[in-house]
């Protein structure tokens, strides 16, 4: 009941891509595809398969999971060079305003206009 919950909390957070297309196209080709499938077909003889076998219904879970981890490394990729654009700009305002104005301390450096 709880897992339920939290599903349904997700789902109102979730984008309308997200809610429509939930489900994400396989990158396997044609003939891994089919072996894949085979191997989902054929019963389990190791322990840990067997094991494993009880959780394919979490497989969505975990397309959704590692896209979610993908995008979040995306994002703090794009932060780390929006912050290093942002320290640049920063310096240009910088040296900008230190050509514009007059005080002894510009004075005494190369005016950069």
């Amino acid at each position: 009941q709880r897992i339920l919950r939290l599903a349904e909390m997700c789902r109102r957070l979730e984008t309308e891509e997200e809610k429509v297309l939930p489900f994400y196209s396989s990158s396997l080709a044609e003939g891994e595809q089919r072996d894949a499938q085979r191997a989902l077909v054929e019963t389990p003889t190791e322990p840990l398969a067997q094991a494993v076998q009880d959780y394919v219904g979490l497989e969505r879970f975990w397309q959704r999971f590692n896209k979610v981890k993908l995008e979040e490394q995306v994002l703090e990729r794009e932060r780390v060079a929006l912050s290093q654009r942002n320290g640049h700009l920063r310096e240009l305002l910088r040296q900008y305003l230190a050509g514009i104005s007059v005080s002894q301390e510009v004075l005494g450096q190369p005016n950069p206009l």
